[in-house]
């Protein structure tokens, strides 16, 4: 899952970064209220994660301008403020959770995972396919019984696979939600980490699950590839 952090300050904002990518998010950080609505109206973020004090264009005004221009991405807004009338200012300016600084990391945590099952179908929490069992609040993953241990990159790769399963993902939209500016997306990153993933999750004697779509993309799925729905 890819995350934006629009924080001003340079200390939080690298805290927060180096702790989501810990868990297995790729991040990307601006400073700003315009550079925020720009990251956000050009990237499909999963979510952002908003300072509502922001130099110039404040939190409030971003998610705004965000909503205005049809950007339904997942908002968590951050804030010293707390009385109930901020909140509910946060609330209204179409923010879809709120946190008080400071906070635990882990209610960050539990509050984005909150935030990212919330499509337009609310999503389960723990992924089954075949005999793989992806648990997407723990980051456990098992097969046929047996636990498997990924890298944080893996399991986000996993996770986006798993949150889409039967729908073939292409090149670019796993790089996309998977990985952050830093990217070159001239590197053969993507296929070295789909091969590093297979090897676990699809080694013999198990049936493949993560199938490759000639010039479209790949797809988690029982159903091989000539028949997997796109």
């Amino acid at each position: 899952m890819r995350l934006l952090v629009v924080e001003d300050d340079p200390r939080l904002a690298n805290v927060l970064a180096r702790g989501l990518r810990e868990e297995g998010y790729a991040v990307d950080t601006v400073e700003t209220g315009d550079a925020g609505i720009t990251q956000g109206v050009l990237v499909p973020y999963d979510a952002i994660v908003l300072d509502v004090m922001l130099p110039g264009r404040d939190g409030l005004d971003v998610v705004r301008t965000l909503r205005g221009r049809g950007v339904h991405t997942p908002v968590l807004l951050l804030t010293a403020r707390d009385a109930v009338g901020d909140r509910i200012a946060g609330l209204d300016s179409g923010a879809d959770d709120y946190l008080v600084k400071p906070f635990d990391f882990g209610e960050l945590l539990a509050r984005l995972r909150a935030l990212l099952r919330r499509p337009e179908v609310v999503q389960p929490m723990q992924v089954i396919v075949g005999d793989l069992v992806i648990d997407l609040t723990s980051h456990v993953v098992t097969r046929a019984g047996e636990t498997l241990v990924l890298t944080g990159k893996e399991f986000a790769l996993l996770e986006l696979f798993a949150r889409n399963v039967n729908r073939v993902l292409s090149r670019a939209e796993i790089v996309a939600h998977v990985w952050d500016d830093n990217h070159d997306p001239f590197t053969n990153a993507l296929e070295v980490y789909v091969n590093r993933l297979r090897g676990k999750i699809d080694r013999t004697p198990w049936p493949p699950l993560l199938h490759t779509r000639r010039g479209a993309g790949y797809v988690l799925s029982e159903t091989p590839p000539s028949a997997a729905g796109a």
